[in-house]
């Protein structure tokens, strides 16, 4: 075994399957204790499977590593905090927090439920803020930690996904926010944007969904190709173990978007381009932004979605 993260303890959440599965595994090797949280539900997020996480256990321990199961949801706020808990009294301490738990509802807007919308922002938005908000109390107390969030390159906009997107999204800012406040405690929270092929990503149902939109022409050929070649999740536990290592201690509020072969990071969201007015207290009028916004905000503007004729 590896000794970058000899010594370590981590809690990594849905954990039984897909990434979550390759980085305990991955986490594992490099020679941290892993808790292997994984509720075992369906990709919809219905029904409860122990085997998965049971048996991601039984690989670490084959390979001479130390792991222990937990079944919690992370979409219980108690229930997170008992993970945390587990965490600390199997390995007596929490070094690491890899928060991969997910569920997917593919809908467009006009046809989500309720349930479609409160499900997938539960376990991906809730559940991220839950496992983070405990563990962030144990790690403000010792004044150390590594915190590795997931979220998808979705977050910028994705047909289909309005509910995943937004949760997505939402990780995205609650990671920023968390590493401005944790910072100063020695506690590090970064995020991670995959390409990965899982269970998720590759249903049967979910290629139709993306072979609809090439023909319908709201993604590029190079685009619909690249999908359907989407390499596997292993790729994607090396970026996890770096940013929960000594070596990414100063690296913090980041987003990374990790795939085979490629590593990249997300800019800064800030403003590029501004318009002042300082006579008549500053407020325009809208013949005004009718005449300026065109010509000065949106220089070089595609509208991504234009109206069709029916």
């Amino acid at each position: 075994m590896n000794e970058k993260l000899k010594g370590r303890a981590a809690l990594v959440t849905g954990a039984g399957r897909g990434i979550g599965r390759e980085a305990a595994l991955y986490l594992a090797g490099q020679g941290a204790s892993i808790l292997v949280a994984d509720a075992g539900v369906a990709r919809d997020g219905s029904g409860s499977d122990l085997a998965p996480a049971e048996q991601v256990v039984v690989e670490i321990k084959e390979k001479g590593g130390q792991a222990a199961a937990n079944f919690n949801s992370v979409t219980d706020f108690k229930a997170a905090e008992d993970m945390i808990n587990a965490c600390v009294d199997n390995f007596g301490k929490l070094d690491i927090v890899v928060n991969c738990a997910g569920v997917l509802r593919e809908r467009m807007i006009w046809n989500m439920s309720e349930d479609d919308w409160d499900t997938v922002i539960s376990v991906h938005l809730k559940g991220t803020f839950n496992v983070c908000r405990h563990a962030c109390v144990k790690m403000k107390e010792q004044r150390s930690g590594r915190i590795i969030n997931f979220t998808s390159d979705a977050w910028r906009g994705s047909v289909g996904q309005t509910n995943y997107a937004s949760a997505k999204g939402g990780i995205v800012s609650l990671t920023r926010a968390t590493a401005r406040e944790m910072g100063r405690y020695g506690v590090t929270v970064n995020c991670i944007a995959p390409i990965a092929a899982t269970r998720m990503t590759m249903t049967e149902e979910v290629k139709a969904g993306i072979k609809k939109r090439l023909e319908a022409g709201l993604m590029s050929k190079e685009q619909y190709d690249g999908f359907m070649n989407m390499p596997g999740p292993q790729f994607v536990p090396p970026m996890v173990a770096y940013l929960a290592s000594d070596a990414a201690a100063n690296i913090n509020g980041q987003i990374f978007h990790v795939e085979k072969g490629r590593v990249s990071i997300y800019s800064e969201p800030i403003e590029v381009r501004t318009i002042f007015k300082t006579v008549e207290n500053g407020m325009f009028s809208i013949e005004e932004l009718e005449d300026a916004v065109p010509k000065t905000l949106l220089t070089g503007y595609i509208n991504p979605a234009p109206a069709k004729k029916e």
